[in-house]
């Protein structure tokens, strides 16, 4: 009997231990459902909230499809990116410029640097003689010089840039595809007003950021560190360092000799000495690119490396370069070395060439480096490049950065330990595989907690889209978008810092950010924006409400869906009935224009910018406000005030 006893605990303390096992293993693992329930979210309420933080917003009926589609299908959906985009891309056949390689940008779409330069070349201008106080006279005789030569003006490349970046975002059915390309360019930020890198910027979005945005995190810091735009935004294209395989006796004789008869007065040698200072002119050790890497790409400024290991790491990095598709400075070099040696015996002394980029054997600093307690001293100098990004790109640091920079774009401005600890946990085990930390995210309860439904702030770009998409709106030119967004207080594509533009609400709102976003709202409404079209009432499947009042209950359900809206409805009936809202809104709006006030130094001009014939003025020429006392719906307008109303109020800021 005590045997038998004691078989029966033997067994029992085995399923003990496989329980406690199977409860550790699944521990690890995410829920098969989302935690809505717990979280006291309906359904409803629930898929509005994955439509606020994984589109740029909800579309008319996108609730319902989404509860009927069911909310963990759709999420994985969304993962995949798979979705057809047949009406997006019938928007985009137009623009031919969208496709253009980095080369053929440059041929077609050259700086007015490069014009003068190539003008002059040719003989066409003397800017000795050519008066250039006639602007007119000046503008017309490179007009002239481009239609002969076939070039076009940049304006157009970035007006065609700009254009498809707002139709994607309005559009496309793989919206967290496009909400991913948004985060992942604006994490490694190049900018338009770097006019270097300017061209090469359509090329960097659609050849390097959205091929990667699920994808492994090594592989997009790879493909940015090799990338034109990022080489020259950073300077990392002219970094170079001192290589002993690739000293030239010969060059250092002929320098010492210059300078042993410039001591004798040699004026010719003097000149010659200069000449070749001005070839170096732009090369030795640059760090921007192996600071930022490691500041703002990888590790986090607390990421635990010093400014040795920056020092150390720019070294690696030295060589790290473009190839000369270019006529421009080092690149020019590199292009007569190229044709001097054949890039067949450059191959064979380490030199790699892949696409537009360009490993420079010769300009590699190829001494003993230490970074981060790892020391780098190989034969292969590109190697040393691509070993020290895959260290980056695997620390525990880079995991808990990109973790809490993903947990503040969908979560909240301060998302909580717990969270961050968990996806960055998901960020090692799977390789730094971006698709399976989105997953820990969603399907954590912090996603669906009261501290972050409704949490975040909409940039202005946010702002815009998410208007266009609930308002159903036909968006035909949408450059006039780009303006508006502009004079909310985000130009697209030209935030200066290496940063990218902040994530936080506390950067976007003050008192002139909040009365441009209600002097846009009014005026989308009202279809003063341009470039698109609306029908408000067909929102409402055609009818009219009876009132301003009825009319702000049911467009405040239609455009903000599953809210507790009693609050925000108590707060907007007021102006409801105030005949000279917008002319208020514009007054207050134009003392606190926030593009000014904010000194926001990403709006200076660059060569990318572009004519103003499709620049809106958020002003209100007639208004036809809703007179006081006066509830009818018979003028249109009232319904147009009462939507603008609800797309500036502090409720539609929020997603």
């Amino acid at each position: 009997m005590k045997k038998f006893e004691s078989k029966i605990l033997s067994i029992f303390l085995v399923f003990i231990c496989i329980f406690l096992f199977s409860f550790q293993i699944n521990s690890d693992r995410h829920s098969t459902k989302f935690l809505w329930k717990s979280a006291g979210l309906t359904e409803r309420q629930a898929a509005a909230h994955l439509l606020s933080r994984f589109t740029f917003g909800a579309k008319p009926g996108d609730v319902d499809k989404v509860v009927a589609i069911g909310l963990e299908n759709w999420f994985q959906t969304q993962l995949t990116s798979s979705l057809s985009d047949e009406d997006l891309n019938k928007r985009l056949q137009s623009y031919d410029a969208l496709n253009l390689t980095n080369k053929e940008v440059a041929e077609q779409y050259p700086r007015p640097a490069q014009i003068l330069k190539i003008a002059e070349e040719e003989g066409y201008i003397n800017k000795d003689t050519l008066n250039k106080q006639d602007k007119e006279q000046y503008r017309n005789l490179i007009k002239t010089y481009m239609e002969k030569k076939g070039f076009k003006p940049l304006r157009e490349l970035q007006r065609q840039f700009v254009n498809q970046k707002i139709l994607r975002a309005a559009y496309s059915n793989n919206q967290l595809g496009e909400v991913m390309t948004d985060f992942w360019f604006n994490h490694f930020n190049v900018s338009v007003t770097k006019n270097d890198c300017a061209q090469f910027i359509p090329a960097y979005e659609r050849d390097i950021i959205r091929p990667n945005v699920f994808g492994k995190f090594e592989n997009i810091l790879v493909a940015t560190a090799k990338s034109t735009a990022m080489l020259f935004f950073l300077d990392n294209f002219s970094s170079s360092g001192n290589n002993s395989e690739f000293d030239n006796p010969d060059r250092d004789k002929f320098k010492q000799k210059l300078e042993d008869r410039m001591m004798q007065g040699d004026t010719a040698a003097a000149n010659r000495l200069v000449k070749l200072k001005e070839r170096k002119k732009g090369g030795g050790l640059n760090e921007n690119y192996a600071r930022e890497v490691m500041e703002l790409h990888t590790l986090g400024v607390d990421g635990g490396y010093t400014q040795q290991d920056v020092t150390n790491a720019a070294k690696i990095l030295t060589g790290w370069t473009i190839y000369p598709f270019v006529d421009y400075g080092p690149v020019r070099q590199i292009r007569k070395a190229i044709e001097r040696v054949g890039e067949d015996k450059l191959k064979e002394k380490g030199f790699v060439h892949e696409g537009d980029f360009l490993f420079a054997a010769n300009r590699h600093d190829n001494s003993e480096k230490i970074v981060l307690g790892k020391t780098f001293h190989t034969q292969n100098g590109y190697e040393e490049g691509i070993e020290l990004l895959k260290i980056l790109a695997h620390h525990t640091s880079t995991a808990k950065f990109i973790s809490h920079k993903l947990a503040v774009r969908f979560v909240s401005d301060n998302p909580p330990k717990s969270l961050i600890d968990k996806m960055a946990k998901t960020f090692l085990d799977k390789n730094g595989d971006i698709k399976e930390v989105l997953i820990t995210m969603g399907y954590s309860p912090e996603f669906w907690s009261k501290e972050a439904v409704r949490q975040k702030t909409k940039s202005p770009f946010e702002l815009a889209i998410s208007a266009v998409r609930c308002l159903n709106a036909d968006i035909q030119k949408p450059f006039a978008l780009y303006t508006a967004i502009s004079k909310m207080g985000q130009k697209l594509y030209a935030y200066q810092a290496p940063t990218g533009f902040p994530d936080k609400g506390q950067y976007w709102i003050n008192t002139g950010a909040l009365l441009n976003r209600m002097n846009f709202g009014l005026a989308i409404a009202a279809k003063r924006t341009g470039g698109m079209q609306i029908d408000l009432l067909s929102l409402n499947n055609g009818h009219e409400p009876e009132s301003a009042e009825a009319a702000l209950s049911i467009y405040s359900k239609l455009l903000l869906p599953e809210r507790d809206l009693n609050e925000t409805v108590k707060r907007l009936t007021p102006l409801l009935n105030d005949p000279e809202l917008e002319s208020k809104v514009n007054k207050a709006a134009s003392k606190n224009d926030m593009i000014e006030s904010s000194g926001n130094s990403t709006m200076q001009k660059t060569d990318f910018e572009m004519d103003g014939d499709e620049s809106i003025e958020l002003k209100s020429k007639n208004p036809n406000a809703i007179v006081a006392g006066n509830s009818s719906m018979k003028d249109r307008n009232m319904l147009a005030q009462v939507v603008g109303i609800i797309i500036g109020s502090p409720e539609f800021q929020r997603r």
